[in-house]
C-alpha cells in the first residue's frame, strides 16, 4: 500500500515531464497554433534523426535477462503469426508519444508493444494483465533474494482459434523482403538517377527520415520489393509491393552549415512512393 505522501511525490514527479512547448499551454485554443507548431506536434516521435541532443559515449554493454526475454518474446510472436515486425515497430516506437519514447530504454518499448499487441488483439485482456503484473509484483516484492526467475503459471492453451496473419507461413524459406519478390511494377528509377524526395505529410509511421525529405540525391542501389512501412505496419495483406532504393546524398546537400569534408556523403533507404525525378 503507498501511502499518501507517496502518492504525492509521484505525482509531483509526473508533473515535472513535459512534452509541449513551453510559450503554448496545455490543450490549446486552435487560434494559439500555427503550422509550424502543429507540424512538430504531429511529427512521428521516432523521426529523430538530425534533432539536437547532449552528447552521449556509446558503449557496448551486456544485455539483461529481461532484454533477452523481451527479444525472445517479440520473435516468437512474429514465429506464430500474432504480428510483422513493422507492427512491433510501430506500436512500440510510435503510438507510445514523445516522452515515453525518448524517456524509455530500447527494449522497454519493445515490452510495451508485446502488451499493447496482445491486449488490442484480444489475446488477453487489459484486466488480466493488470493482474498477473500485481502478482508477479508481490512473487518478487523482496527482489529476487536468492530466488531464480520463473514463468508461471506454466499453461499451453488451445491455439486453433488464434487469428493469425499469413506472412509467417508464406515466407517460410524466402524470408522478408524476398517473399515479394518480383510482385511490385517496375522500377521507376535505375542506378545513376537524380532523385528528390517528397515531402509527404508523414502521420503516425514512417521510415523515410525528416531531414532527407525535400532534399536529391542519386539512386546508389536498387535494394528489393517490399510493401512500403506506412502499408506494413498496419498488416494490409493487400498491400501493394514497390521498390525500395538506396539513395546516396552529399551532406552538404543536407545540412545547413556542413563543416566536414565537401565529398562528404550520406546513403539510406527509401521506397519509390517518396521519391520523383530530379
Amino acid at each position: 500500500m503507498s501511502t499518501a505522501k507517496e502518492r504525492a511525490d509521484h505525482l509531483d514527479l509526473v508533473a515535472r515531464l513535459k512534452s509541449r512547448f513551453p510559450e503554448i499551454p496545455d490543450a490549446p485554443a486552435p487560434d494559439l497554433l500555427d503550422h509550424a507548431h502543429i507540424a512538430a506536434y504531429l511529427k512521428c516521435d521516432h523521426d529523430v534523426g538530425g534533432e539536437p541532443d547532449a552528447p552521449i559515449k556509446y558503449e557496448n554493454k551486456q544485455y539483461e535477462i529481461w532484454e533477452e526475454a523481451t527479444y525472445v518474446i517479440c520473435e516468437v510472436l512474429a514465429w506464430r503469426g500474432i504480428w510483422i515486425s513493422e507492427e512491433r515497430r510501430r506500436i512500440g516506437n510510435v503510438d507510445l508519444g514523445r516522452a515515453m519514447y525518448l524517456g524509455l530504454p530500447y527494449y522497454g518499448r519493445w515490452l510495451l508493444a508485446v502488451a499493447r499487441n496482445l491486449v488490442e488483439k484480444h489475446h488477453i485482456s487489459l484486466g488480466e494483465l493488470s493482474e498477473r503484473m500485481a502478482e508477479v509484483q508481490d512473487r518478487y516484492k523482496d527482489g529476487l533474494a536468492g530466488k531464480k526467475l520463473e514463468a508461471k503459471p506454466k499453461f499451453e492453451g488451445d491455439g486453433t482459434n488464434v487469428k493469425r496473419n499469413k506472412h509467417h507461413k508464406h515466407a517460410v524459406g524466402k524470408g522478408d523482403p524476398g517473399v515479394f519478390a518480383g510482385l511490385a511494377d517496375p522500377a521507376k528509377f535505375k542506378v545513376g538517377d537524380a532523385v528528390t524526395v517528397r515531402e509527404l505529410p508523414a502521420l503516425f509511421y514512417t521510415r523515410t527520415p525528416e531531414y532527407v525529405r525535400g532534399a536529391t540525391g542519386t539512386i546508389a542501389t536498387l535494394a528489393y520489393e517490399s510493401p512500403a512501412p506506412e502499408d506494413e505496419t498496419w498488416d494490409r495483406e493487400d498491400a501493394k509491393p514497390e521498390w525500395f532504393y538506396v539513395v546516396q546524398f552529399d551532406m552538404t546537400e543536407l545540412w545547413h552549415g556542413y563543416t566536414g569534408a565537401s565529398n562528404d556523403t550520406l546513403r539510406t533507404e527509401i521506397p519509390e512512393r517518396w521519391l520523383v525525378a530530379a
